[in-house]
């Protein structure tokens, strides 16, 4: 019978149960996989930190649902106008910037108003 190593550390393998078996251990095999996928992760992992911040930062300063504000004042607390999840073109041609259900429209002169998505809300309270 031949002996095969470990892919992660080289040990050689006690194949038990297993012909097809390539790690000697659990942690062995774990460690190779987290190796493999944290790469990719993290860029998601970076994106929605930024995304559930940017959220976190439209509902706190919007616990009415409807709220007027100067970009300076969004900046100050942190916010990414770059990350955002979605955009709403009204019928009067307004357009709103949406971060989940947390939004706001640019409404000139540096000022924002923060509004709240009530059908997101509507929707996902259903399931």
């Amino acid at each position: 019978m031949k002996t095969r190593a470990c892919k992660l550390c080289g040990n050689s393998i006690n194949s038990g149960s297993r012909s097809d078996k390539i790690f000697c251990s659990d942690h062995c095999r774990s460690t190779f996989n987290n190796r493999i996928s944290s790469g990719e992760n993290n860029l998601i992992r970076r994106v929605n930190y930024r995304l559930q911040k940017n959220r976190r930062i439209l509902n706190q300063l919007n616990p009415n649902g409807k709220t007027k504000i100067t970009r300076e004042t969004l900046i100050a607390y942190g916010f990414d106008f770059s990350y955002v999840t979605s955009f709403y073109k009204a019928k009067n041609g307004n357009t709103y910037t949406f971060v989940y259900d947390q939004g706001y429209i640019d409404i000139g002169g540096n000022n924002l108003i923060l509004v709240k998505n009530q059908r997101i809300v509507e929707k996902s309270s259903v399931i």
